[in-house]
This record gives C-alpha cells, sequence and structure tokens, in this order.
C-alpha cells in the first residue's frame, strides 16, 4: 500500500491518526498498513449498522471518506463487542487476529481522545483483549540448524551462509537483517534498527564474525558494480537485498537441507535463535529480551518452553532422586519385571487426558 495517497478513502480524522503513527511514532510504513486495514473495516462496519445506506452496497465497497467523527464518538463498549463478534462470525478472524484489531481500536481511540482532543471519551478503556492460545514457537533443533547451515550452496553462497548464519545466531527480524548498513557494522558489534525505528547494539559471536568477513570479501570483489553502495547485504543487481529474496534464500535453502516440509520460514529462524540461545546457551530471559529488541518481558517469555531432555536432567537433579527408605528398595525390585529392559505400559487415557 504504502505512502499517503492509499487512503484518499480515509476521512480527515482517520489520515491524521496514520500520519501521527508515522512521524510521531515512528512506525514504519507497513505497520500503518495494518493499522489502516483494520480501521478500515471497523469503520465500515459502523457505516453498515450506525448509518445504513439507502441502497444495497457491498460492505467491502462501503465508503468511509464522509463518516462523521460523531458517529466513531458515540460508539459504545457493546458496540465494540459487537464488532468482535462481527469480525469472527463473517470473517472469520481467530483470537490473535481479533487481538490485534482490539489494540489497533486501543490505539486509535487514545489517540482522537488524549493526543487529538477530537472525542470526549474513550470506549476501549474498558475493553478488552480476547483470551489467545499460547503455544510454543516453532523453532529447527540445533541438529537442523547445522544441517541447514551445511546445505548452503550456490554462486552467492557466501551471502546466503551469513544471512542465515546472523539469524541463527543473533535473532534478528527481518526487516532488521535487509537495513544493515557497512556503517552500522564496527569489528564485533551490529547498530540493529528495529521496529518503531529504535536501535540496539548486537554482539557477533566468532561464527558470524566469520562469515561477514567471508561475505564481505566476495561483496567487495564486484563493489563497482554495486549501486546501493552502504547496504551490507545485495542482491545480485547491486541493490540493496529485499525481503522477499531473504525469504526465498531461506525457502530454498531448507529445502536442500530436507527441512522444507515442517512448516519453517524467515521468521522461525529468529525463534530458532532465542531457544537456542536459552535451552543450549543458558542465556538469561532479560538478557534474551534485549537482544531480540522486545519491548516487555512478557513477549520473551513464550522462549522459555523447555525441552524433554532439560525436564529429565530436572528431575535427576532432585535431593531424593537416589534416596530409598529402608523396606521400600527390596519390595520394589521383588515387584519389578522380570525384563528389566522391557518398556513400560503406555499411559491409560485418563493419564493422557489429567497429562500425568
Amino acid at each position: 500500500m504504502g505512502g499517503s495517497h492509499a487512503y484518499d478513502e480515509a476521512p480527515p480524522y482517520l489520515k491524521s491518526f496514520l500520519q501521527y503513527l508515522l512521524t510521531i511514532k515512528g512506525r514504519s510504513q507497513r505497520t500503518v498498513d495494518g493499522y489502516y486495514i483494520d480501521l478500515r473495516l471497523f469503520l465500515r462496519y459502523l457505516v453498515m449498522t450506525k448509518t445504513p445506506p439507502a441502497q444495497e452496497t457491498p460492505f467491502d465497497e462501503l465508503p468511509i471518506h464522509d463518516l462523521d467523527i460523531q458517529v466513531v464518538e458515540r460508539v459504545t463498549l457493546a458496540d465494540l463487542y459487537d464488532f468482535l463478534h462481527f469480525v469472527l462470525s463473517e470473517r472469520d478472524n481467530g483470537a490473535n487476529t481479533r487481538a490485534r484489531k482490539v489494540s489497533c481500536l486501543r490505539t486509535f481511540y487514545k489517540y482522537l481522545h488524549n493526543n487529538a482532543g477530537l472525542i470526549g471519551t474513550n470506549p476501549t478503556d474498558k475493553l478488552e483483549i480476547p483470551t489467545q492460545k499460547k503455544t510454543v514457537p516453532k523453532h529447527l533443533t540445533l541438529d537442523e540448524s547445522m544441517e541447514l547451515l551445511r546445505s548452503v550452496d550456490g554462486p552467492d553462497a557466501k551471502r546466503d551462509y551469513c544471512i542465515l548464519t546472523l539469524f541463527l545466531n543473533c535473532g534478528m527480524r527481518l526487516s532488521e537483517l535487509v537495513g544493515i548498513n557497512l556503517s552500522d557494522v564496527q569489528e564485533n558489534t551490529i547498530r540493529i534498527t528495529g521496529k518503531g525505528n529504535k536501535e540496539r547494539i548486537v554482539y557477533l559471536n566468532q561464527a558470524c564474525v566469520d562469515a561477514m568477513a567471508d561475505y564481505l570479501q566476495a561483496r567487495n570483489a564486484r563493489l563497482s558494480s554495486i549501486k546501493d553502495k552502504d547496504a551490507f547485504f545485495v542482491s545480485r543487481l547491486g541493490r540493496r537485498i529485499s525481503r522477499r529474496r531473504v525469504q526465498e534464500i531461506v525457502e530454498n535453502n531448507l529445502r536442500a537441507a530436507g527441512l522444507s516440509d515442517k512448516g519453517y520460514s524467515t521468521h522461525k529462524l529468529r525463534h530458532t535463535a532465542a531457544t537456542l540461545l536459552y535451552q543450549h546457551g543458558g542465556v538469561d530471559i532479560r538478557i534474551l529480551k534485549e537482544m531480540l529488541g522486545h519491548e516487555n518481558l512478557a513477549t520473551t517469555e513464550i522462549y522459555t518452553h523447555v525441552s524433554n531432555s532439560q525436564l529429565q536432567n530436572a528431575s535427576s537433579r532432585s535431593p531424593l532422586a537416589s534416596f530409598s527408605a529402608p523396606g521400600h528398595a527390596h519390595q520394589a525390585r521383588q515387584d519389578a519385571p522380570e525384563n528389566e529392559d522391557a518398556a513400560p505400559p503406555p499411559p491409560s487415557p485418563e493419564d493422557k487426558e489429567t497429562g500425568a
């Protein structure tokens, strides 16, 4: 979408909100476009329910450019929940999508009430976020990560290997990786520009330093053909590499490693880096938060899921792990099956349901 021209059908108060996000809050154009799509849907819902048109018009064609701010101001908490029910029943929006819309509405109404002073009350003050199912982030195992790196090949192998190495070691976002400039790199650090134009320093381990040095040697060999001189990662045409091209590189190498059917993607490499650092590197959750550029610790806590080996290791560390009360150890041996290597019986349905 991009650019103010794409918001021509928006009413003035929505345009001013979107410009506020861009210029004051420093949101990316892509993020602001997402706000616009959600709010355009909401305003069309208000047109449909509060100012029914004289003739039948398809919902996705309902005009919003002349929707009066007073209609937006008169929205109640009940209206907001009706809207969430509408997107659930008519648009098949899941809990995560509805939660995003709630966040969008809260930001929108906060701006109209607190910042712009266009409305007297904020109906989203008590609007609750739909309960979201907590899922363990999908990630590559340590062995799969190493196999992915081993599978890199082709004429741009040094560049592609460097891209995968940074993803898997530093946990940076796709937009952060393509935005890296040569001037951002200082010996063993990279200055990263993340969400909301917030900068952070990412420290590089030896694998990253070596991969970057190898890639830069190949990059500098064709310096005369590079058009975007400060872009760290460039395409064969000499332009800053695009997000889509990086996604293709990741997809192609996942396929080469035999991992293309497991639901992995570019963003899953970020999950992988965070998970490996927490599970194998023993990195503290607060350090991980700063490294990933998260604003809230709660966001980072999704990576604190533990592996079966960690659970087994924790169990073996119990101070009672080797204790047997007198008279009970002998009985346990008598009750044991003759074949001590035999597998234990499968859990009953009741065990599975209770998580025993």
